[in-house]
Protein backbone atom coordinates (compact mmCIF):
# COMPACT_ATOMS: atom_id res chain seq x y z
CA UNK A 1 0.00 0.00 0.00
CA UNK A 2 1.36 3.27 -1.39
CA UNK A 3 0.20 6.37 0.54
CA UNK A 4 0.51 10.38 -1.16
CA UNK A 5 -1.26 13.48 -0.77
CA UNK A 6 -3.02 14.99 -4.05
CA UNK A 7 -6.50 15.15 -5.37
CA UNK A 8 -8.41 11.81 -6.75
CA UNK A 9 -10.17 12.58 -9.05
CA UNK A 10 -6.57 13.33 -11.22
CA UNK A 11 -6.34 10.18 -11.23
CA UNK A 12 -9.71 9.28 -12.37
CA UNK A 13 -8.33 8.19 -16.48
CA UNK A 14 -5.86 5.96 -15.29
CA UNK A 15 -7.15 4.51 -12.16
CA UNK A 16 -9.83 2.80 -10.59
CA UNK A 17 -11.42 5.43 -8.15
CA UNK A 18 -12.45 4.34 -4.76
CA UNK A 19 -15.53 6.50 -3.41
CA UNK A 20 -16.41 5.61 0.69
CA UNK A 21 -20.30 5.03 1.07
CA UNK A 22 -23.11 3.98 3.12
CA UNK A 23 -26.05 1.69 2.62
CA UNK A 24 -29.18 3.69 3.07
CA UNK A 25 -31.46 5.11 0.05
CA UNK A 26 -34.02 7.36 -0.05
CA UNK A 27 -37.67 6.88 -0.50
CA UNK A 28 -37.40 6.86 -4.00
CA UNK A 29 -34.34 4.27 -4.29
CA UNK A 30 -31.44 6.59 -4.70
CA UNK A 31 -28.15 6.39 -2.53
CA UNK A 32 -27.58 9.16 -0.36
CA UNK A 33 -23.68 10.47 -0.86
CA UNK A 34 -23.67 12.31 2.23
CA UNK A 35 -20.33 14.12 1.96
CA UNK A 36 -16.34 13.93 0.61
CA UNK A 37 -15.81 11.67 -2.47
CA UNK A 38 -19.11 10.13 -2.75
CA UNK A 39 -21.04 13.89 -3.02
CA UNK A 40 -18.00 14.65 -5.73
CA UNK A 41 -18.66 11.49 -7.55
CA UNK A 42 -22.47 12.01 -7.66
CA UNK A 43 -21.62 15.67 -8.89
CA UNK A 44 -20.00 14.32 -11.55
CA UNK A 45 -22.04 11.60 -12.66
CA UNK A 46 -25.64 12.32 -11.92
CA UNK A 47 -26.81 8.84 -12.50
CA UNK A 48 -24.66 7.55 -9.63
CA UNK A 49 -27.22 7.66 -6.99
CA UNK A 50 -29.81 5.66 -9.01
CA UNK A 51 -27.15 2.91 -9.86
CA UNK A 52 -25.88 2.58 -6.26
CA UNK A 53 -29.43 2.30 -5.49
CA UNK A 54 -30.22 -0.66 -7.07
CA UNK A 55 -27.47 -2.05 -6.62
CA UNK A 56 -27.92 -1.67 -2.46
CA UNK A 57 -31.37 -2.89 -3.07
CA UNK A 58 -29.65 -6.15 -4.59
CA UNK A 59 -26.71 -6.76 -3.03
CA UNK A 60 -26.18 -4.96 0.05
CA UNK A 61 -23.99 -2.65 1.23
CA UNK A 62 -20.70 -3.89 -0.14
CA UNK A 63 -17.96 -3.06 -2.00
CA UNK A 64 -19.92 -2.57 -5.93
CA UNK A 65 -18.17 -1.87 -9.11
CA UNK A 66 -20.17 1.39 -10.42
CA UNK A 67 -18.70 1.12 -13.52
CA UNK A 68 -16.63 4.04 -15.89
CA UNK A 69 -13.59 3.25 -12.96
CA UNK A 70 -15.57 3.91 -9.81
CA UNK A 71 -15.67 1.67 -6.61
CA UNK A 72 -17.83 1.73 -3.22
CA UNK A 73 -16.27 1.22 -0.31
CA UNK A 74 -18.86 0.61 2.61
CA UNK A 75 -17.51 2.91 5.64
CA UNK A 76 -21.37 3.07 7.38
CA UNK A 77 -24.43 1.80 7.16
CA UNK A 78 -26.13 5.26 6.96
CA UNK A 79 -25.07 8.60 6.40
CA UNK A 80 -25.74 9.86 10.01
CA UNK A 81 -24.23 7.00 11.77
CA UNK A 82 -20.14 6.57 12.80
CA UNK A 83 -18.05 4.96 10.62
CA UNK A 84 -17.42 1.19 11.38
CA UNK A 85 -14.25 -0.24 11.68
CA UNK A 86 -15.48 -3.64 11.07
CA UNK A 87 -17.41 -2.82 8.23
CA UNK A 88 -13.96 -0.72 6.77
CA UNK A 89 -11.96 -4.06 7.47
CA UNK A 90 -14.36 -6.37 5.56
CA UNK A 91 -14.91 -3.80 2.51
CA UNK A 92 -10.93 -3.95 2.25
CA UNK A 93 -10.95 -7.36 1.96
CA UNK A 94 -13.76 -6.99 0.02
CA UNK A 95 -11.86 -4.87 -2.49
CA UNK A 96 -9.10 -7.17 -2.93
CA UNK A 97 -11.05 -9.80 -3.82
CA UNK A 98 -12.68 -7.45 -6.28
CA UNK A 99 -9.38 -6.29 -7.42
CA UNK A 100 -7.54 -9.50 -8.04
CA UNK A 101 -11.25 -11.15 -9.90
CA UNK A 102 -10.77 -7.60 -12.05
CA UNK A 103 -7.22 -7.91 -13.06
CA UNK A 104 -7.06 -3.84 -11.77
CA UNK A 105 -3.12 -2.30 -11.62
CA UNK A 106 -3.94 0.96 -9.97
CA UNK A 107 -6.95 1.90 -7.45
CA UNK A 108 -7.04 4.82 -5.83
CA UNK A 109 -8.17 5.09 -2.15
CA UNK A 110 -9.46 8.08 0.05
CA UNK A 111 -8.73 7.32 3.72
CA UNK A 112 -11.97 5.45 4.66
CA UNK A 113 -13.79 7.00 7.81
CA UNK A 114 -10.91 9.60 8.36
CA UNK A 115 -12.32 12.52 6.53
CA UNK A 116 -15.76 13.59 7.50
CA UNK A 117 -16.18 10.06 9.53
CA UNK A 118 -14.12 11.58 11.90
CA UNK A 119 -11.49 8.41 12.23
CA UNK A 120 -7.44 9.01 12.65
CA UNK A 121 -5.50 7.41 10.25
CA UNK A 122 -3.37 5.66 12.50
CA UNK A 123 -6.27 3.85 14.06
CA UNK A 124 -8.00 2.84 10.25
CA UNK A 125 -4.21 1.71 8.49
CA UNK A 126 -3.94 -1.45 10.22
CA UNK A 127 -7.11 -1.81 8.87
CA UNK A 128 -6.28 -2.24 5.16
CA UNK A 129 -2.37 -2.88 5.34
CA UNK A 130 -3.18 -7.00 5.58
CA UNK A 131 -5.16 -6.57 1.83
CA UNK A 132 -4.26 -3.77 0.45
CA UNK A 133 -1.19 -4.47 -1.92
CA UNK A 134 1.37 -2.27 -4.03
CA UNK A 135 -1.90 -1.46 -6.35
CA UNK A 136 -3.43 0.42 -4.11
CA UNK A 137 -2.88 4.02 -3.39
CA UNK A 138 -4.10 6.04 -0.19
CA UNK A 139 -4.80 9.40 -0.87
CA UNK A 140 -5.15 12.38 1.74
CA UNK A 141 -6.31 15.34 -0.01
CA UNK A 142 -3.79 18.36 -0.25
CA UNK A 143 -4.30 21.23 1.90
Amino acid sequence: MLEIAGEIWAYAATSIIVITTNGSLTPDGRAIFGRGVARQAALHSPGLAHKLGRLLNEKGNHVLDLGDGIVTFPVEETPWSLPDPRLIARSAQELRQLTDLSGWQKIIVPRPGCGGGGLAWEDVKPLLEPWFDERFVVISQNR
